[in-house]
């Protein structure tokens, strides 16, 4: 399968908030192989929302691209085997 259009995103440092540049996006919890199920959410208009799994707090940002976050390096990215 090709690349995925929706961003995910992990938490390997354990931030309690996590600006993003989108309003779609999976979450992962951590890197593998401690991440959790990946779950899309969906913020819609509230600009936030907290990760079911892991409980980090997800905010979106606007003035980031789809591929930034802060504090920087959460952007997950698959280690192909």
């Amino acid at each position: 399968m090709a690349g995925s259009l929706i961003p995910h995103f992990q938490n390997d440092a354990g931030h309690d908030v996590i600006e993003i540049g989108v309003t779609e996006f999976m979450c992962c919890g951590a890197s593998p192989p401690f991440d959790h199920p990946h779950v899309f959410i969906d913020m819609g208009n509230d600009g936030e929302k907290v990760c079911s799994y892991c409980s980090t707090l997800y905010r979106y940002n606007p003035k980031l691209h789809a591929d930034e976050t802060q504090p920087a390096g959460c952007l997950f990215h698959d280690q192909a085997a």
